[in-house]
């Protein structure tokens, strides 16, 4: 049906003492004498347009007064009595949609964790309008960054046979479930859909790395899956993953395009979403612009992972896991650094090779490699980054060290004997940096439906 966007009448001007139709939701709504009030939303816009009902004209305002109705209204649009705000005198109300007494979002305000039980129905409320559109920005403004900077996006299988990480926590993908028909692991996947284990996607690095050899930058942006039993505040069985793999680039030049990356994104949200920036440094985390702006002008931290070790262990904090040199960082420490010592994100360079992947470059001194993982105030890590190992003989012995199969990454290997070069890459996880920029402490609350350890609907 023909109407106008909330958001355009709230925004133009040129809307001022016309005739216009709006639809949307009742979110508010507060009756009087010879007057009744409607705060409508149609998702356009963070900020309600309110709905004047002059009862003279409405001999009973009752049907449009519920909260979650749906309506359409022409009137006049009009500026308001408080701020020139602008407001709609209703000439004509339609109910497009009914709302029952049992609608759940009644309250004003409702806990977050309440909310969480009907992911159907919390988008309709400030916080998640706020959330979901932040989210909007922050994806169109990764993808406007690495297009200006000619990168070439490419699509990555959900599919696949080999598992990135080595950490076998993939999802399993199969057409046959349960059997007892076969007699071994071997059999039952020669009779599969593929002829082999199949599972989805942990991340298209592997992929995004056989893309940069032709094309020198590109970068991924898809889903990726975890099978990983962890429930905490910052895990998900799936995620959004932006993957970037550039050849020709070692790991300072890595290092420079991820924080210029963050720092692009990040202003993109601040300059195009100041309304949902206000509400999320009011109701959620207090400073976030100032702190976001700090973030934007200043430069991130580089520390050595050694250096970071001896900070912990001299830090007058009792943290829950001990720490020593070859222990990989948790998210205590990851925030204690960030937090405490550097105030501000940083990068800490050069971990032990016995925690980190297989393809990562091997380092001079035979014990580290040439990764660094970006650490940020309140969340802790949210990019994984390193320069890939480009040395055939090196990757292969990485590989036996790993107990990894060559058969099951041929076309990796090929990638060190057809003209190989230094390339790095890094991954950034969608939700992490969505919760740094809006305050949000629960990844479950920056996902449209989550998917956790137990949970899925």
């Amino acid at each position: 049906m023909k109407h106008t966007d909330i958001k355009d009448i709230l925004t133009d001007a040129a809307f001022i003492d016309t005739q216009v139709t709006v639809c949307g939701w009742v979110r508010t709504s507060r009756d009087s004498k010879n007057v009744a009030f409607l705060e409508m939303n149609d998702g356009t816009s963070l900020k309600h347009l309110q709905i004047v009902l002059d009862k003279e004209k409405f001999a009973d305002v009752s049907p449009f007064m519920p909260l979650g109705t749906s309506l359409k209204v022409v009137g006049t649009a009009v500026k308001g009595m408080v701020n020139n705000a602008v407001e709609v005198n209703a000439q004509e109300v339609e109910v497009l949609g009914v709302c029952g007494g049992d609608y759940p979002l009644q309250k004003k305000r409702q806990t977050l964790e309440y909310m969480r039980a009907m992911p159907h129905l919390r988008v309709r409320t400030n916080t998640f309008n706020a959330i979901f559109r932040v989210r909007s920005v922050l994806s169109a403004a990764i993808h406007e960054y690495f297009q200006q900077n000619h990168y070439v996006y490419v699509h990555t299988p959900i599919l696949t046979a080999s598992d990135c990480e080595g950490a076998g926590e993939m999802f399993k993908v199969t057409t046959i479930g349960y059997s007892n028909d076969y007699e071994n692991e071997a059999d039952y996947y020669a009779d599969d859909f593929f002829g082999k284990k199949a599972g989805l996607s942990v991340s298209g690095q592997l992929e995004g790395e056989t893309a940069a050899m032709a094309f020198g930058k590109i970068y991924t942006f898809g889903p990726s899956f975890r099978a990983e039993k962890s429930n905490t505040l910052r895990h998900v069985a799936e995620f959004w993953h932006v993957e970037p793999e550039v050849a020709f680039a070692e790991l300072p030049d890595i290092i420079e395009i991820a924080e210029d990356m963050i720092k692009f994104i990040i202003k993109a949200v601040l300059d195009r979403c100041p309304d949902e920036m206000a509400f999320f440094d009011k109701f959620f985390e207090n400073g976030l612009v100032e702190k976001l702006n700090g973030v934007v002008a200043s430069d991130f931290a580089v520390v050595d992972y050694t250096d970071a070790i001896e900070m912990l262990k001299k830090a007058d904090v009792k943290f829950n896991y001990p720490v020593e040199w070859g222990c990989d960082l948790q998210t205590e420490h990851e925030r204690y650094i960030s937090e405490e010592v550097c105030k501000r994100p940083v990068f800490i360079t050069n971990y032990p090779k016995a925690i980190k992947s297989f393809y990562m470059k091997q380092n001079p001194d035979g014990k580290t490699v040439a990764a660094t993982d970006l650490l940020v105030p309140g969340v802790g890590e949210i990019i994984g980054c390193s320069e890939r190992e480009a040395d055939l003989a090196k990757l292969r012995a990485a590989m036996e060290d790993k107990g990894l199969s060559e058969q099951d990454y041929q076309d990796y290997l090929d990638l060190r004997r057809f003209g190989s070069v230094p390339h790095s890459g890094f991954g950034l996880g969608l939700e992490r940096i969505l919760m740094y920029v809006t305050g949000v402490q629960n990844i479950r609350d920056v996902q449209l439906y989550p998917r956790t350890v137990g949970s899925i609907r």
